[in-house]
């Protein structure tokens, strides 16, 4: 993620931290935030004295403790916490200095420097450094912020995929049946977005971004029966890592606030695209909107399967297969683009296995790729690759070398050569990034994510609509979709996949179990994942109007048959694509339900597709009805996921409305499955 480059001010006063508070007028400064419409504040002072550093935010004032780094804020409904002391004692504070805006101290026991300021759109922003003076186990972590220790908190909003919102004291999520507490989250590839918030009581909460999240850790504790958070950085110069950000807003307490303020700072910071421009450069991303999305095997990737499909009155999908030995070929390519589908090859630039005994064509390189740029780790070992077999490439060694040999040209052109006009690139944009210690082509995460994303720039800049896996939001400018941000994935679905005899293999070769045999889910799991009274839409609220995200692909929408009401509900609440994998004679089995499915969406998806989501709430207090809107009244949606009725809406449907229609477009999934 790209920051802005921040100068050091001149430095007009200093105040000791041993001074008592009468001290406070002689070090005020002033400043003046810039709201949401762009409008500049009165100039508010930032007022020093004591230990306590006094920040305007936008709802009240905050106030950092130097001592502890305990933040708490002043607001028109009384005092809140924002952070409780910082669980890593910082060490003892230095004197504060001050220039318009900001403060600055430093712990010289621990080598950290620390500058708050109030930033844009009223934010607290504080930036920790280390100075590399301490020793390295005084100054390698800070725990902090400590979060959702205030009493009135209630929920607590993490962007695990989609985006969860969970009452803080919730039996269930408090407990080890739903694999949250004691779990630590890297905020650069456990979390869709580098940010949580917290809802306080009534139409009030905090939200909490991390610019610097390679390197962060979030962490989710249980105390009394509530759930807490806190943040952890691990300060590296060899990892890049020194410079640790956090930015405190007060919010309304929406669940989906925090959300919103990150989509602000994306777009404050030139960090966001929308697909509107995206469709602008690639004409033919356009056909995403209103697109369900599918993998295809066996006779599937034939032109005649593809002809049927558009039969069947489905007018826009996405079309991959996997990487073997029978892609489709230019007739069936040509016949899928001729029905107004995209499609494309599924590739990976991420593994590398001896050409000898390799298992896939896509971990297959020339020359010495493997085991040349394997990522080697601090013990100069390979990094194992994907199931352990091989290792992973390293993106550095391909970016070095690419001029010369252009390995990763060559794959695309190789890949595409039938004619797709899309491309799936897996794990680029999925977040688990590498340190390599090769002496070769060293690498930091960062430089890796930089990597990733020149990479996959190229691959959009030739006209191909991009996709990649559980795209990270810092990549939505280069990706036109992604598969896997809509699932919020617990760890229980990976042990559930990993017993082949209930959830099934990779046999046969042209419809493998693994993908195509109906499975249930644990219990546990499938509230974890599926309950839709946790279910936010945080990742669309930021990135809706952005990128076209669905779940992961091999949790294919026929996969769970218990889930099925529940995900086509949640797809149509969130305007997002149903994903599927089809085979031969999938279209017989199910194509009916399939069409009506798309019919439904398509109208939809094409009229908000491209708008952002501006509205979210639920209708009722079990929150079983929940509603969103899209753009400026462009769409509104109901969903009920309840057994009782609302207002005349069944349980188990859901109601959408485009701003010009005279009645509601009503969908019951249950009822669809049923159609002959």
């Amino acid at each position: 993620m790209k920051r802005k480059h921040v100068t050091r001010p001149r430095v007009i006063a200093a105040v000791s931290l041993a001074g008592a508070m009468s001290c406070l007028a002689l070090a005020s400064t002033t400043l003046a935030s810039t709201t949401h419409s762009g409008k500049r504040d009165a100039p508010r002072p930032v007022v020093v004295g004591g230990h306590r550093v006094e920040v305007p935010v936008r709802g009240g004032t905050a106030t950092v403790d130097t001592a502890s780094l305990r933040v708490t804020a002043r607001t028109a409904r009384g005092t809140v916490e924002l952070s409780a002391p910082a669980a890593t004692a910082p060490g003892k504070p230095g004197s504060v200095t001050t220039s318009p805006g900001t403060a600055r101290w430093s712990y010289p026991d621990t080598g950290l420097d620390v500058i708050a300021r109030a930033g844009d759109n009223g934010r607290l922003v504080l930036s920790v450094t280390s100075t590399g003076k301490a020793t390295e186990k005084a100054a390698r972590e800070l725990s902090w912020p400590v979060t959702g220790t205030d009493r009135r908190a209630s929920a607590v909003q993490l962007p695990r995929g989609e985006g969860l919102s969970l009452p803080v004291a919730d039996r269930f999520w408090n407990s080890s049946r739903a694999g949250l507490v004691d779990s630590e989250m890297a905020m650069e590839s456990s979390l869709s977005m580098p940010l949580w918030g917290y809802t306080l009581g009534d139409r009030q909460g905090v939200s909490y971004l991390v610019p610097s999240d390679i390197g962060t850790a979030l962490r989710v504790t249980s105390e009394e029966g509530r759930l807490r958070t806190a943040a952890t950085h691990r300060f590296s110069r060899a990892d890049g890592t020194t410079r640790y950000t956090v930015a405190f807003s007060l919010t309304d307490g929406s669940p989906v606030a925090s959300a919103r303020d990150y989509r602000a700072w994306l777009a404050g910071h030139g960090e966001l695209k929308s697909l509107r421009k995206k469709i602008e450069e690639t004409p033919a991303t356009r056909k995403l909107l209103g697109a369900f999305h599918a993998y295809l095997w066996g006779d599937a990737r034939k032109a005649g399967f593809t002809r049927e499909l558009r039969g069947l009155g489905v007018d826009r999908m996405w079309l991959g297969y996997d990487a073997d030995d029978r892609p489709m070929d230019a007739a069936a390519t040509s016949a899928a683009k001729k029905a107004g589908y995209l499609v494309g090859p599924y590739d990976s630039f991420a593994n590398g296995q001896d050409p000898a005994t390799s298992d896939a064509p896509t971990s297959t390189w020339p020359g010495t790729v493997y085991p040349d740029f394997c990522v080697r780790d601090a013990d100069d070992k390979p990094v194992p690759g994907f199931h352990d077999r091989g290792c992973y490439l390293s993106s550095e060694a391909f970016e070095k070398a690419e001029p010369r040999h252009h390995y990763l040209a060559d794959r695309t052109r190789r890949m595409t050569g039938a004619g797709a006009d899309s491309y799936f690139l897996d794990v680029d944009a999925a977040g688990e990034l590498f340190r390599d210690h090769s002496t070769a082509h060293p690498m930091t995460k960062a430089k890796d994510r930089a990597n990733r994303l020149a990479r996959m720039k190229r691959l959009a800049d030739q006209g191909l609509v991009l996709g990649s896996e559980s795209a990270g939001a810092w990549a939505n400018r280069e990706l036109a979709f992604d598969h896997g941000s809509g699932t919020p994935v617990t760890d229980g679905l990976w042990k559930a996949q990993r017993d082949r005899e209930t959830w099934g293999g990779y046999a046969p070769a042209n419809a493998p179990n693994i993908f195509f045999k109906p499975a249930e889910l644990p219990a546990d799991v499938a509230k974890a994942m599926y309950d839709p009274v946790y279910r936010v839409p945080l990742y669309e609220t930021a990135l809706h109007d952005s990128l076209v995200n669905t779940e992961r692909w091999e949790l294919s929408y026929d996969k769970l048959p218990r889930q099925k009401t529940d995900r086509a509900l949640l797809a149509m609440l969130y305007n997002t694509p149903l994903n599927f994998v089809l085979t031969g004679d999938s279209l017989k089995k199910n194509g009916s339900e399939l069409a009506a499915l798309q019919k439904y969406f398509a109208p939809l998806h094409k009229a908000a597709g491209t708008e952002p989501l501006t509205g979210f709430r639920s209708l009722t207090a079990d929150r079983t009805v929940q509603r969103t809107v899209f753009g400026d009244g462009t769409l509104t949606v109901t969903a009920n996921f309840g057994s009782t009725p609302y207002k005349g809406l069944p349980g188990g449907c859901v109601d959408a409305e485009l701003k010009d229609d005279s009645t509601p477009r009503r969908l019951c999934p249950a009822s669809v499955a049923d159609t002959p």
